[in-house]
């Protein structure tokens, strides 16, 4: 018989990238009085997520003989809910997800997967609750994080493996295809995340945020990169790092959708420079394109310009972009024209609802203006760009309208404008840059799907662990929203109870045997099918 031993927690450490398996034994500290507790190191866990004894754990099983036998434990059976996480095992094999983690997170990558898995499909829950989901759902990592294991593997996800996981990703999207790009702000309830800055807050909240950056192949449905940005920084000023961090992922054939916040003349001459792609929306106040607009703004209108499939009118040309190249004191080095297309468009029904809008904004701005005993409404933009305002002790206050101002922006209602050095064609144009709205389904997956409308961790290494975990989770996100969408399955489903339904699914494990799982409906089978998904083993 083996001596008899004492039955500790075992717990693990993750250093240097291996995860270190000791146990934990509690005692009383007479001297300080205050328990304390003394780690004895084990083991680790293998590349497979199985337990890897040390020798001096072996020596404390020595038989009395002398001779070093293994710990049998009793035989177990299980049942846990599996349904969902197989549907998500088999995107994980379909989009080379698994494969590209365990490249770049050898020791870790079930755990990554697992605490992904969590995210999807417990979207409402917070992470410290990882361990009651573990207990009846079987998962890649098949074992309970605490929330301490949790904070220490976000914290030591290196900036060199998440950079590697992009790469890999970004060489199996198409490279004929577009890339959206966008950036929205995450609201930051801690006073330590340096990142976190008061700016422009997306969402309306008085709260210091980060910015995140968001690329988005067009055709494949599925992010390709992203950054996090500081709160305080303009989308404007982002294109020429992102510029930067293409060359690292060699994207060869770089084809950029944005939209007009990102518009400058050194961005455009910047990816003119590199010889990308581009399609981005312009405001209408820029020079050249007020002018074209002022040419075309009737005859745009013709019913031969009507877009059926789009219901707009749309109008194009080819113009000549005034191409500069300077020093970084300014000084011009090179001055030549390249070609580019101008795309201008007119909605009627958008010019109405806009026009609806703005009057009512100057009536409301006029109120509030009269009503303020103070001149801080004077600094209301519409205030500033739309009214004469005086204010006397005798007549209070005298507001007068700027008619010729609020003429001309009436008459730019209903138009829009694109730019591209590829796309000649108006219709296909749109069509591309309607395609950008899934960064913006993607946001909305981050903020309310995947618990990222605030964040509350409480260091930057932890913060940027998290948004990486998050990351993930938006490709499986995105690839079942795609597939959603192309069978029309949101007619009956919501993701969530899609899901649901699949969660059901129970797998049944013996040791020493295969595992099989419970009966699968018609209903399942058939929403595996439109995933392109293997149906679960049930033999």
């Amino acid at each position: 018989m083996l001596n008899q031993i004492e039955c500790p927690k075992k717990r693990t450490q993750i250093i240097k990238g291996v995860t270190y398996v000791y146990e934990d034994y509690p005692y009383w500290d007479k001297q300080r009085k205050q328990n304390r507790h003394r780690r004895v190191y084990v083991g680790k866990l293998g590349n497979d997520g199985n337990f890897i004894p040390n020798r001096k754990y072996l020596d404390r099983h020595d038989a009395a003989k002398g001779e070093r036998s293994a710990v049998v434990p009793p035989k177990t059976a299980t049942r846990k809910y599996f349904g969902a996480v197989h549907l998500l095992n088999e995107i994980s094999k379909i989009t080379g997800i698994e494969a590209d983690l365990k490249v770049c997170f050898p020791h870790t990558y079930r755990v990554v997967m697992s605490l992904v898995y969590y995210l999807v499909l417990e979207s409402e829950s917070p992470m410290y609750r990882f361990s009651r989901w573990t207990y009846d759902h079987w998962h890649p990592a098949n074992e309970n994080l605490s929330s301490q294991r949790i904070s220490e593997l976000m914290r030591n996800i290196s900036e060199d493996a998440k950079l590697k996981f992009c790469k890999n990703q970004s060489k199996r999207r198409q490279e004929s295809e577009y890339l959206a790009y966008d950036t929205t702000s995450v609201s930051s309830l801690s006073e330590y995340i340096k990142a976190a800055k008061y700016g422009k807050n997306k969402d309306g909240e008085p709260l210091p945020q980060v910015n995140l950056a968001l690329v988005f192949g067009e055709e494949s449905g599925m992010p390709v990169y992203y950054r996090v940005l500081p709160g305080n920084i303009q989308d404007v000023t982002t294109i020429k790092k992102l510029l930067k961090d293409v060359e690292f992922l060699e994207i060869k054939k770089l084809k950029l959708v944005m939209d007009r916040g990102f518009y400058s003349a050194k961005n455009i001459n910047a990816l003119y420079k590199g010889n990308y792609k581009f399609l981005i929306s312009v405001k209408l106040g820029i020079k050249f394109i007020s002018n074209l607009l002022e040419a075309k703004r009737e005859s745009i209108k013709s019913f031969n310009n009507y877009d059926e499939e789009h219901e707009i009118y749309t109008s194009h040309s080819t113009e000549k972009w005034k191409y500069l190249e300077t020093d970084k004191k300014g000084n011009i080095l090179k001055e030549e024209t390249r070609k580019i297309y101008v795309h201008l468009y007119y909605n009627g029904m958008r010019a109405e609802e806009e026009k609806t809008r703005f009057i009512k904004a100057l009536r409301k701005a006029e109120i509030a203006l009269k009503e303020s005993e103070d001149d801080s409404e004077r600094h209301n933009t519409l205030v500033e760009q739309y009214f004469d305002v005086k204010r006397t002790p005798e007549q209070g206050i005298q507001i007068t309208y700027r008619e010729e101002a609020i003429a001309q922006r009436l008459m730019e209602f209903g138009y829009f404008a694109l730019l591209s050095n590829e796309i000649s064609e108006s219709r296909k144009a749109i069509e591309t840059y309607r395609k950008k709205d899934m960064v913006e389904k993607a946001f909305d997956n981050l903020k309310e799907k995947l618990e990222m409308k605030r964040t509350r961790v409480h260091s930057d290494a932890t913060l940027a662990g998290k948004f990486f975990l998050q990351f993930i989770a938006l490709m499986y996100v995105s690839y079942i929203h795609k597939y959603m969408k192309q069978n029309n399955l949101y007619q009956n489903y919501t993701m969530q109870s899609l899901l649901d339904t699949l969660d059901v699914i129970e797998r049944y494990e013996y040791e020493g045997h295969k595992y099989h799982c419970g009966e699968i409906t018609e209903k399942q089978r058939e929403l595996y099918a439109f995933f392109n998904a293997q149906i679960p083993n049930t033999l």
